[in-house]
């Protein structure tokens, strides 16, 4: 069964390659479907195009298919080309003529747009949420072992003392940012599409206020031409939002992943959360940090993706636009894996002791030595070129920087202040 169906043959090559993957993807909307279906129903009746006993047989049938979606029976066959027709054609086989009316004063790319919206709104308020969770994590991590030295680096060179209590903290108040992100994207999805038809309105006097509020938006999309040309753009601030995420948990586990290497040897995990090698049986690998790498790297290339796809599109609807679904709907089961098991993963790790007195740490402390300098009354540059001098001939000793150091700053990490900052959904 097809919506545009109107009695005529087609190729069945054609059909195979429009439809593509459609029906398996698109059981990830079906539920958001039916809740838009029920509220479209509900306008129908107040605007006495249908009965009030229509709508309860309507809101009978939607149900049913809802509680199928919920116990895990319901199914789009093969011969139906999307989910769409396959909900009419159930409310249409249990009722009749009655089924028939839900497609009033509606287009098939009318319901695509709100329910991908509904999903998205529905998916990002639980990306913040398991984001809020893995920030707390990490808090209460950077509380833990505030007063565990760490060698900062830059270049990836030796630069200055630091502490795993500014490390855990430092991604956790990154991620503030991230929600920053993730709320401009939630803020843009929540303007109801409903009601914009294939693009250009509807003739029926519909409601499109009452949608709005059944379905639980902010606002409407107010101009129908606006509200289609919305998809696409949806897409692309969504992918920028989990992107923006992503960013920061790739850059958490790289370093999860250095920090474990012989070389570096500063945490370890646990050998429950390790896998090894099938040659070498010294091998402990940090596989999940190493795929949630990848996966976040997967993540923030969707962007590109939506982008290129929908680039310079003229207004209206295009069919480009069903290939957008299948992506930007599995990046976000992957985000939420991810949040999972890094969550579960962090809370095992174990910090080593780091010997300071290894030769490579020898230069760790120049930078308060010359600010110990300065205290005594030195200018800086002078301060500066005098520790320099020591450093290149070798005359350098970490005891000029024991009577000043820069520990208060590097314990004091302002964890109550970092908490405050995290947004809270209104």
């Amino acid at each position: 069964m097809k919506l545009w169906d109107k009695g005529s043959t087609i190729d069945k090559k054609i059909e195979a390659f429009t439809v593509g993957n459609d029906r398996e993807i698109d059981i990830h909307i079906a539920k958001y479907d039916v809740q838009a279906s029920l509220a479209h129903a509900k306008m129908l009746e107040k605007i006495q195009i249908i009965s009030v006993e229509e709508l309860q047989q309507l809101t009978t049938g939607l149900e049913t298919l809802q509680q199928q979606l919920d116990d895990g029976t319901f199914a789009i066959e093969a011969q139906f080309e999307d989910v769409h027709s396959k909900i009419e054609y159930e409310l249409t086989k249990a009722y009749g003529e009655v089924g028939k009316k839900i497609h009033t004063a509606r287009s098939r790319n009318d319901q695509v747009l709100v329910a991908l919206q509904l999903f998205y709104k529905d998916h990002l308020h639980s990306i913040i949420e398991q984001t809020e969770t893995f920030f707390d994590t990490l808090l209460q991590l950077a509380a833990t072992h505030k007063d565990a030295l760490l060698p900062g680096y830059t270049h990836l060179q030796v630069a200055m003392p630091s502490s795993f209590g500014l490390w855990f903290s430092a991604y956790a108040e990154l991620l503030i940012d991230d929600v920053y992100v993730l709320q401009a994207a939630l803020k843009t999805v929540d303007q109801n599409p409903l009601g914009s038809a294939a693009g250009y309105g509807s003739s029926f006097p519909i409601d499109r206020t009452f949608t709005t509020a059944e379905l639980g938006f902010s606002t409407l999309k107010y101009n129908v031409v606006a509200a289609q040309m919305s998809r696409g753009k949806s897409e692309r601030t969504v992918a920028m939002a989990l992107g923006s995420l992503a960013n920061t948990l790739a850059r958490f586990a790289m370093d999860i992943c250095l920090y474990m290497s012989q070389n570096f040897d500063f945490i370890t995990f646990p050998d429950a959360l390790t896998t090894g090698s099938s040659i070498m049986p010294h091998k402990k690998n940090p596989d999940v940090f190493e795929l949630i790498r990848g996966k976040c790297n997967k993540i923030q290339a969707l962007y590109t993706e939506m982008v290129l796809i929908t680039n310079n599109l003229p207004s209206g609807y295009h069919r480009d636009f069903q290939l957008l679904k299948e992506h930007i709907i599995l990046a976000f089961s992957d985000m939420k894996a991810v949040l999972e098991i890094f969550n579960h993963s962090i809370q095992q790790v174990q910090l080593k002791k780091i010997d300071f007195t290894d030769e490579k740490y020898k230069y760790l402390s120049t930078v308060d030595s010359i600010n110990n300098l300065v205290v005594d009354g030195v200018s800086f540059r002078e301060a500066y070129q005098t520790i320099g001098k020591q450093v290149e001939d070798g005359t350098y000793s970490a005891e000029s920087s024991k009577k000043h150091t820069h520990e208060g700053s590097i314990h004091n990490l302002c964890l109550d202040s970092i908490k405050a900052k995290f947004p809270k959904e209104s």
